[in-house]
């Protein structure tokens, strides 16, 4: 693996020993966290990052010369940056796909999270989106990437309250070249199986689900994870979609916050 680093950026807390890392989603980056970075730098010591091929990552991780990217890989950038800058343990707040990273970041090096969030969280692809990733795995040669993308976009996210969200992920989507939409593309392939084993393993981590009541694509297989999951609490925000953290930023905040500081070290 290259020794390149994500770019990252750290806020560092005066007093507080807690660290909280935050994990975006396909197609977004570190910006998608810009109505969370005043309220939680208040409590925590906050590390942002962008994923390899976004954001300010892009140009940094272009010597990754890999055809395919996997999840493995992905999750082993974000526990370099933690060696780089030292941070033992930490709580993890994921949004989309990025939840995912955090999940797997779990499964392989579980005594680096203390806590997880998993805002807008990806447990399974129902049938309607297993179709669409199959419709842009065999178009994705021939449609422009960004029509592929505003067209998942639009299906996740439909509501007309949505559109903020909606505008933002297009808009950090355009920064991706079509090589590396592919590769993040294909990797959603492997979402059902590796959830299938995430849903029968239990890690015992306290685990805050935040989900729009109107994330109709992904709230379901959420509601069956917890049922099986002791340590795994759901919340489901009214008149919310997919992107949460941005749709009703107060709401994700001050419940995301509270669970923390229940979960943190002291």
């Amino acid at each position: 693996m290259s020794e390149a680093l994500l770019f990252h950026k750290t806020y560092d807390h005066p007093t507080s020993q807690e660290w909280v890392v935050f994990v975006h989603g396909a197609g977004g980056s570190s910006s998608i966290w810009f109505k969370q970075i005043k309220a939680y730098k208040e409590h925590f010591n906050v590390l942002l990052l962008d994923l390899r091929g976004h954001g300010r990552s892009n140009q940094i991780i272009k010597e990754i010369l890999a055809n395919r990217y996997t999840f493995k890989e992905v999750t082993q950038d974000v526990i370099t940056v933690l060696d780089h800058l030292n941070i033992k343990r930490a709580h993890f707040v994921g949004m989309s796909l990025g939840t995912i990273i955090v999940r797997n970041l779990a499964e392989i090096a579980s005594e680096r999270v203390q806590s997880m969030v998993l805002g807008g969280a990806v447990t399974r692809l129902n049938v309607r989106s297993q179709l669409l990733v199959r419709l842009g795995n065999l178009s994705k040669h021939i449609i422009p990437y960004m029509w592929l993308y505003s067209l998942f976009a639009y299906i996740v996210m439909p509501q007309r309250n949505q559109r903020e969200s909606r505008h933002l992920f297009i808009r950090e989507a355009k920064k991706l070249c079509q090589k590396e939409f592919k590769r993040w593309f294909m990797m959603a392939a492997d979402v059902n199986p590796l959830m299938r084993y995430f849903k029968e393993r239990d890690l015992g981590i306290p685990t805050l689900y935040l989900m729009g009541e109107l994330d109709y694509m992904f709230i379901q297989p959420v509601r069956e994870m917890v049922e099986k999951h002791k340590e795994s609490e759901l919340l489901e925000i009214p008149n919310c979609g997919h992107v949460c953290n941005v749709e009703r930023p107060n709401e994700f905040n001050y419940h995301s916050i509270k669970f923390i500081q229940q979960n943190s070290f002291a």
